[in-house]
């Protein structure tokens, strides 16, 4: 019988976002109960129990492990013990949870200091330990995946499942893989791109070949005329750069021109009743109306100007009766985090400061950052890896997103801790 290698779980790993000194009271603690019982039945009974006796009423991220030791999904919740203990329902026994719960012998758990810092984590931990029941079977479910234009010399578009940096462009997360698959396939005909393998070899020159040898493109698409086949011997260089800045100016934000075009071709083939073409060519539009919409939003974020979003920790109200607990953030002190925001995405995050002396420190902090290089500073986070979650939580909460403080130069961080939290953090209170 040959080995098989398993992965065992151990811990959730250090969390990048909460890694500043200030931050030592939020540091997140793993927390898990193993069932006993080899029987499915009785270790769904014993998780259960210790489930009512040990889950907090709190924000975080949690976790379920297999038998073998694995982590097979990764979750999140603003109150983890209402959460894990759906799970439990008898009406769960065919749904996806019961279908989760069935496989687990281990629940581990985080607590987070808010929802949107339980949110970035539960990302994280997807992106590093890609969860087999995270997406497999649950179409509700959505993998981000990133639009790419590179590989050359012939370069093209394709799509990723994580951030690719030799990339000449990328752009994403977007959710939605098979809809921008799609995309990508209209785009490249659009464009008239190569769609093939980059081990393919490309013939790209602008001068006359030594041998005469004639060369077939390795797909139909050039006899469709709907790639420029650089595959083949004699294709002009300068004709396919000109097509790859077309798709580089879609990339950057300027779809007008593509969408007009489909719409054209749309309305020659129906008035020229050419039905079916005119039927491919609006499901052609649509996609690519999708996908523009979405790069508008992104690239938006991306041009905005560095921010701190101020966000308020979560608080429970201890009780020793049997009656919900008052959840709610705090408002007398205003204990938080700090998110600095730039390109769209967070890059840091520090905690509020309590006195004067602990705001010159911090003040520090921020200036560096705004003043840094985020490709020479390894220490902050890449922007691109939550931009599409930050994006999506304040179109979520507009409330939220009008309480963001941007920041275009260094003056407009307050010098003293009075100045800084009657204007930087008051208002959130209002």
């Amino acid at each position: 019988m040959d080995a098989k290698w398993i992965d065992q779980f151990i811990d959730f790993g250090m969390d990048p976002l909460v890694s500043h000194p200030s931050l030592r009271s939020v540091y997140p603690t793993l927390q898990r109960v193993d069932a006993i019982s080899e029987s499915p039945a009785l270790a769904k009974r014993e998780l259960r129990e210790f489930v009512v006796s040990h889950a907090p009423k709190h924000p975080g991220v949690y976790g379920m492990i297999d038998a073998l030791g694995r982590l097979v999904y990764v979750g999140k919740s603003k109150l983890l013990r209402s959460r894990l203990l759906s799970y439990f329902l008898p009406g769960n026994s065919d749904e996806k949870a019961g279908r989760i719960l069935e496989n687990a012998r281990a629940i581990v758990w985080e607590r987070q200091p808010s929802e949107f810092a339980s949110l970035l984590r539960e990302q994280s931990l997807i992106r590093r330990w890609q969860p087999r029941f995270n997406v497999v079977g649950m179409p509700q479910r959505q993998q981000s995946a990133f639009l790419c234009f590179g590989r050359g010399p012939a370069e093209q578009l394709y799509v990723t499942r994580q951030w690719d940096p030799e990339a000449t462009l990328c752009n994403g997360p977007f959710y939605g893989a098979g809809n921008l698959h799609r995309a990508v396939e209209v785009l490249n005909r659009l464009f008239l791109l190569r769609d093939c393998s980059p081990k393919t070899p490309m013939h790209l020159t602008d001068q006359l070949s030594l041998f005469e040898i004639e060369s077939r493109a390795g797909c139909l698409r050039a006899e469709l005329r709907t790639c420029l086949a650089p595959c083949r011997i004699g294709i002009s260089k300068a004709a396919y750069i000109q097509q790859e800045s077309l798709a580089k100016r879609f990339l950057q934000g300027d779809p007008l021109d593509s969408i007009s075009r489909l719409e054209d071709e749309m309305k020659r083939s129906s008035s020229g009743m050419h039905f079916e073409r005119a039927a491919r060519l609006q499901a052609d539009l649509k996609i690519i109306k999708w996908l523009s919409s979405r790069l508008h939003l992104l690239n938006t974020a991306r041009k905005s100007l560095p921010s701190v979003h101020f966000e308020p920790t979560f608080e429970s109200a201890t009780s020793t009766s049997h009656e919900p607990l008052a959840n709610a953030p705090a408002t007398n002190n205003l204990h938080g985090l700090l998110y600095l925001i730039r390109n769209g995405g967070i890059e840091y995050a520090i905690s509020t400061p309590k006195s004067d002396k602990e705001w010159r420190s911090l003040r520090s902090e921020i200036i560096a950052w705004l003043q840094s290089d985020i490709k020479l500073e390894t220490k902050f986070c890449c922007s691109e890896d939550s931009l599409g979650l930050v994006t999506a939580w304040f179109q979520k909460h507009p409330k939220i997103r009008k309480r963001l403080i941007t920041l275009e130069s260094t003056d407009q961080i307050p010098q003293s801790w009075d100045e800084w939290y009657s204007h930087w953090i008051l208002p959130v209170a209002a």
